[in-house]
């Protein structure tokens, strides 16, 4: 059979249009990122940046690399982005700390605040919580982002309830209050110490949530 390569390269040529070949035919065969996923982590990192009413279709899409146009092939509007953002911020929130029953419930649960703590002070204290922006920003007058909103600080106040239970079961933590309300209360504090180190900026708020929510409120 006839060599489909040029008989009339040198070697070295012909080496190298085999390599082009290779080469080009593995790029094709490489999965690439949809335009939607490309779409959602633009979003993701424009909203946690910006906040929900700085960030227009426009400036995610040209983040995304993207036609505008092709932002409506995929979402029916910039709420319904918003929500799918907010299931992908939930993944990134260290729920996973607190699952882990190879360490004491308290121990996790402080963990799980140390992480979140981390992530807002490695980007300057300048993103807060993308729950808390959407809440202030478009619950009041976006039912869907408010029901959504609401459904994530409701799974987020399920998980670290049953850290407080389980908590209380074991002795570690004596206060009887009820692990629901400790657990709202947590979130509603933490929530609070970001806004406090946006203006801040230096550690203090995180530092009075953790002296006062762990040695104080959970004794």
């Amino acid at each position: 059979m006839a060599d489909a390569v040029d008989q009339s390269l040198p070697l070295n040529g012909k080496r190298a249009r085999l390599d082009a070949i290779e080469t080009t035919a593995h790029i094709k065969g490489m999965p690439r990122a949809s335009v939607r996923d490309q779409i959602v982590e633009a979003a993701f990192e424009q909203f946690h940046r910006h906040g929900y009413n700085a960030c227009g279709v426009k400036l995610i899409t040209d983040s995304a690399g993207v036609p505008k146009g092709s932002f409506y092939n995929h979402f029916e509007s910039k709420e319904a982005l918003a929500l799918v953002v907010m299931d992908r911020y939930g993944e990134t929130r260290h729920l996973d700390k607190l699952a882990d029953t190879s360490a004491p419930a308290l121990v996790r649960l402080r963990s799980h605040f140390e992480a979140l703590a981390q992530d807002i002070e490695d980007f300057g204290y300048e993103r807060g919580c993308v729950y808390g922006n959407f809440s202030t920003e478009a619950a009041d007058h976006i039912p869907a982002i408010r029901e959504g909103v609401a459904a994530a600080f409701d799974q987020w106040a399920k998980t670290i309830t049953a850290a407080i239970r389980e908590a209380q079961a074991d002795g570690s933590l004596t206060t009887q209050q009820d692990a629901g309300a400790l657990g709202r209360f947590l979130i509603n504090a933490w929530e609070g110490a970001i806004v406090g180190e946006r203006a801040a900026k230096d550690g203090s708020s995180f530092a009075a949530f953790f002296t006062v929510a762990f040695e104080t409120v959970l004794h």
